[in-house]
């Protein structure tokens, strides 16, 4: 019997055994993790076979409608990204044959001197994208890099290699983004981080969204629309992936500067958990999607080889070291969790969401982050992941608790297992940095939020929306009543933009920077406030503070509503058609 009809007989038997219509997630929990090990890369591999290269293509239009990239640096690599697509939002529009493409990389811009030279070949299985790892190249460096298929030449972009593993670096300074809901608003704010002086750019996840037009709005108006209904096939994701890199904001971002990207729910859909959709869809049909969705995340994002998908699963979690200075631990919260406790609703803690057999990043990575963490010798441990992980009360008082059930709150026994160890070993140099939540915070990570004074051992800092929330304001109506009733938590900002951070041996500086609008193109940028962590238990410092020009001040919105958005979402898709999804 082949793989394939293996895996199809599979999930038929799933299906007659554990679905009916309408099903909820807990239908999930059994019997779907044998389908999360289908390969990908077998299908992929037996499609390419016997295909003949076009040696000297002719393009209905520019092939380079995508931009180009740089990501996953290394001391000694990079990996160069591009996508041939001439008609981007209509599956490319590239013929079913390999193209070769050209690529040089060179020590100046004008490309006098190049240092390494190659041809890759851009196949119709992977949308015509291409990942070159370049290796050999020299630490701490800049780089130009670009690409030429038949007679077109792509953009120049501009990449930079990490210092040795073993160097004894001064500083370094980073960018970090999430949550750019095309549909929301202009990506000014990319435009912006384009002029800094950056040495590398985080994104933490919700690079596309999936909804269909005008399902999920913003407070202040959706300005764009989405290019199709909800995305559920790889032609779907493929196009809904080349809008969002269609805008010049973003590919310029992207060509100023080399990435190191994760993923958080949209780039499948809303609050999946693992193989756990929302309610609505068989597994055949989720599992199908998520697959999809890795995907077309692979073919646009520039990612190594090693994190190629394999069926519905994708290794995305890994780790980077800035010489002496820090290591990065990028990780991934939605591909091996537990399913969300009660009903994935705000709600107080309960037996099942304090139950300590559940996981957030699954058994593997867990071990695989703690054992980082211990043989770790630099200045700082950075986790650069997605969800709130300080504690976050934002119930109506200390004594009627409401918590986020898809963040750290909702896997508290997870949380404390990498909070007990990083104080067992009296680690005071923890920094988070996060997106999802539309909003900045800055806060204290302390031994025990039950205690506000207790040891401070590192700092949270999570960024707001590149646009998703539309215009947002100073602070919302719920402002002062959380930061009361969370000590440790700092600072609140609902702007849109995206966080930069200086760091040195001694001192995390974070900047908010933001827009006051997104809603119209040609915002300002500003530094909303700045703070300082400096490891002496004094705990987060604001080192400045302004009042942000043409800034909404105030809002009447809580934090539920971007939940309750979602939810008159996910009920406008529903209503778009008679099943979530139909294959």
């Amino acid at each position: 019997m082949s793989e394939k009809k293996s895996i199809d007989e599979l999930v038929q038997k799933l299906n007659e055994e554990t679905l009916q219509n309408n099903i909820d997630r807990r239908g999930f929990l059994q019997g779907t993790g044998k389908i999360a090990s289908l390969s990908l890369g077998l299908v992929l591999a037996q499609s390419m076979g016997g295909l003949q290269v076009e040696a000297a293509p002719k393009f209905k239009s520019y092939p380079f409608s995508l931009g180009v990239a740089s990501g996953d640096p290394l001391s000694h690599s990079i990996v160069l990204w591009t996508r041939l697509a001439p008609e981007p939002l209509n599956g490319g529009g590239m013929p079913m044959h390999p193209v070769p493409v050209k690529w040089d990389i060179a020590k100046d811009q004008h490309f006098r001197h190049i240092v390494q030279h190659g041809t890759e070949i851009a196949t119709p299985e992977l949308a015509h994208s291409v990942h070159v790892e370049v290796d050999g190249l020299q630490p701490d460096t800049v780089y130009f890099y670009r690409f030429k298929a038949g007679h077109e030449h792509s953009q120049v972009g501009k990449t930079k290699t990490l210092p040795a593993s073993n160097a004894n670096v001064s500083s370094l300074t980073f960018a970090f983004a999430s949550c750019q809901q095309y549909e929301h608003g202009y990506y000014t704010a990319y435009k912006h981080m384009a002029k800094e002086d950056l040495d590398l750019v985080l994104h933490l996840g919700d690079y596309i969204y999936e909804y269909g037009p005008n399902e999920y709005v913003a407070s202040t108006g959706n300005v764009r629309s989405h290019n199709s209904p909800e995305i559920q096939s790889l032609e779907d994701y493929r196009n809904r992936h080349a809008q969002y890199r269609s805008d010049e904001h973003l590919q310029s971002a992207h060509a100023a500067f080399p990435w190191v990207v994760t993923w958080d729910d949209h780039e499948v859909e809303n609050n999946y958990a693992d193989t756990i959709p929302e309610n609505g869809q068989s597994v055949e049909a989720f599992v199908k999607r998520r697959a999809a969705a890795y995907q077309a995340y692979y073919e646009h994002m520039p990612l190594r080889q090693s994190s190629m998908p394999h069926g519905a699963d994708m290794k995305l979690y890994r780790s980077f070291s800035y010489g002496n200075l820090a290591n990065f631990f990028v990780l991934d919260t939605r591909q091996y969790r537990s399913d969300q406790a009660n009903g994935d609703q705000s709600s107080p803690q309960t037996p099942e969401s304090l139950d300590p057999s559940r996981t957030l990043l699954g058994q593997e990575q867990e071990h695989w982050l703690l054992d980082n963490f211990d043989h770790s010798k630099t200045n700082w441990n950075v986790m650069a992941q997605q969800i709130f992980f300080a504690k976050r009360n934002y119930g109506p008082s200390p004594d009627e608790p409401l918590f986020s059930m898809d963040g750290w709150d909702g896997y508290m026994p997870a949380r404390d297992r990498i909070m007990d160890f990083v104080n067992n070993r009296n680690m005071n140099n923890l920094i988070v940095l996060t997106g999802d939540v539309h909003a900045n915070w800055a806060s204290n990570l302390i031994e025990n939020f039950g205690h506000p004074n207790s040891r401070v051992f590192g700092a949270e800092f999570v960024g707001t929306s590149i646009t998703s929330g539309g215009d947002g304001a100073n602070k919302r109506a719920d402002t002062d009543r959380i930061l009361n009733q969370n000590e440790h938590i700092k600072f609140f900002n609902d702007f849109r933009g995206y966080v930069r951070c200086r760091v040195t041996p001694t001192q995390w500086q974070t900047d908010y920077r933001v827009v006051p609008f997104v809603s119209t193109p040609g915002a300002d940028i500003s530094t909303r406030a700045s703070f300082v962590y400096k490891k002496d238990q004094t705990g987060l410092e604001e080192i400045s503070t302004t009042i942000v020009p043409q800034g909404k001040q105030q809002s009447n919105e809580v934090e539920q509503d971007r939940l309750h958005a979602h939810e008159r979402a996910h009920q406008r898709q529903m209503n778009n058609s008679d099943k979530k999804v139909s294959n």
